[in-house]
């Protein structure tokens, strides 16, 4: 019966995606490319196909890329019906319908919910609405701080020191343009990477020229006469004289249109299994909702069952396509989504790389290279085993330590490949702050636990 109920999907059945961005994108093509022969309907808030979010605040803010061309290449024909820029408005589970903010509804037998995020804006309304306030998140986002930079701005001002903020403000001093970050950390990328890469952050950031203000808190902006920002009072009672601000608070999950749906969605995103399925608000898994990219939580194997939101481009084109594959599957054939967490980063002319959960580490040990030099790998360490690692400027490293990671291997690090420099030969503190504190740009939100916990040989399919 359920065999000849998926047979039935894959030929003539209604899937929905809702997010018209990468992770929908990509699952739409893995289910035409397993051989779903049905109607697919893709469902996107934006007025644009799906485009490329990383370049926006790398090369687009740079001039190397054009914001309006950076669509993400096709991998074959998806033959499918776009509902480009009309947001999803509501969800019917009982009657298996979408409902849009036209006012329209989108039958389905399947949906996949791709959602994403989108940039926290700056709390206070008025002041947010200030000419010369802005964000970067979208395509219109990038277009339009661009303008702003090319125009020559007397200072910019950059509220958070998370990757984001750090790669708008080495674009800005790329351009020559005098920069200021107010961060509440100690250090940029503290929420990230912790303290120690943190510190090894903050001296980029001073010889670049960036004025990097920690520990502070931007408590107000101030606008002129005619509305247009002038100026920034922090909680150090300075005051930062500026033209343009770039808030950069990390990112909010797009999931307030399923509120009253019955589904276990909130503002840490949706519950999901490892298959992908989506969980109702009874903690009871679904078997026609499933959910993939930025806006999922799922469980991982290799990090305490903890359920992990990633904001990661990888971990979308990953989950994707799993979620993809176990919606026209029967049981016995899906997979699990196991992706190991990754993540880059250009900025100050250094690229940095991870590879695992870093915000779970309790200490680091630098095996590679030295902070000093700022060309190392730094590996965390939880409970006794890897957990995590990061590089900059020495990428070589991260596949052997992904494997090291898979394989649950023990911590404090052992090999004769460590460098014997004072710095490897023994782990410290990694230095994440109190949890209980918010801080701008963690990728990897630790957002629970399973009830079980079991010790496991990790060993994904190829």
């Amino acid at each position: 019966m359920v065999t000849d109920y998926v047979d039935w999907l894959r030929r003539e059945g209604r899937i929905v995606i809702v997010g018209a961005s990468l992770a929908g994108l990509r699952a739409a093509e893995t289910l035409r490319a397993e051989g779903f022969a049905g109607e697919l309907t893709l469902i996107g808030d934006e007025p644009y196909e799906p485009y490329d979010r990383p370049p926006l605040s790398k090369s687009v803010l740079l001039g190397k890329a054009d914001p309006l061309h950076t669509e993400l290449p096709r991998r074959l024909e998806i033959d499918a019906k776009w509902r480009l820029g009309v947001a999803a408005a509501g969800l019917d589970m009982t009657s298996k319908r979408v409902r849009l903010a036209d006012g329209d509804e989108v039958e389905y037998d399947r949906l996949l919910i791709a959602t994403g995020v989108r940039a926290r804006p700056w709390p206070k309304e008025s002041e947010a609405q200030l000419d010369g306030v802005l964000l970067l998140r979208t395509r219109n986002d990038a277009a339009a701080l661009y303008r702003r930079l090319k125009a020559g701005p007397r200072r910019v001002l950059i509220i958070g020191a998370g990757f984001s903020g750090s790669e708008i403000a080495s674009a800005c001093r790329e351009m020559g343009l005098a920069v200021t970050v107010a961060e509440r950390a100690g250090a940029p990328l503290v929420g990230a990477l912790g303290g120690v890469i943190g510190a090894v952050s903050a001296e980029l950031y001073h010889q670049n020229g960036v004025d990097l203000r920690t520990g502070v808190m931007v408590t107000g902006l101030e606008g002129d006469s005619v509305g247009r920002v002038r100026a920034a009072h922090l909680s150090d009672e300075s005051v930062v004289e500026t033209d343009l601000v770039v808030v950069s608070l990390g990112s909010m999950r797009n999931t307030e249109w399923l509120t009253g749906s019955g589904l276990g969605a909130g503002p840490r995103g949706i519950a999901c299994d490892a298959g992908c399925r989506a969980f109702d608000f009874r903690g009871i898994v679904t078997d026609d909702i499933f959910v993939a990219g930025d806006v999922a939580r799922s469980p991982h194997a290799l990090f305490g069952y903890q359920f992990l939101s990633l904001e990661h481009w990888g971990n979308a084109i990953a989950q994707a396509e799993i979620a993809a594959h176990n919606m026209i599957s029967p049981s016995s054939e899906r997979r699990p989504h196991l992706w190991v967490p990754a993540f880059w980063s250009s900025q100050f002319g250094v690229n940095i790389k991870s590879v695992g959960v870093p915000p779970m580490g309790e200490e680091i040990m630098i095996t590679q290279g030295s902070l000093a030099d700022r060309r190392f790998v730094g590996v965390y360490g939880y409970q006794g085993r890897v957990i995590a690692a990061v590089s900059f400027d020495n990428t070589r490293w991260l596949e052997f330590y992904q494997r090291e990671i898979e394989r649950g291997a023990p911590f404090p690090v052992e090999y004769l490949t460590v460098d014997r420099r004072p710095e490897g030969r023994r782990p410290v503190p990694a230095e994440f702050p109190d949890p209980s504190l918010p801080t701008h740009g963690p990728g990897v939100t630790l957002s629970g636990y399973s009830p079980t916990d079991r010790q496991l040989v990790f060993t994904p399919a190829h």
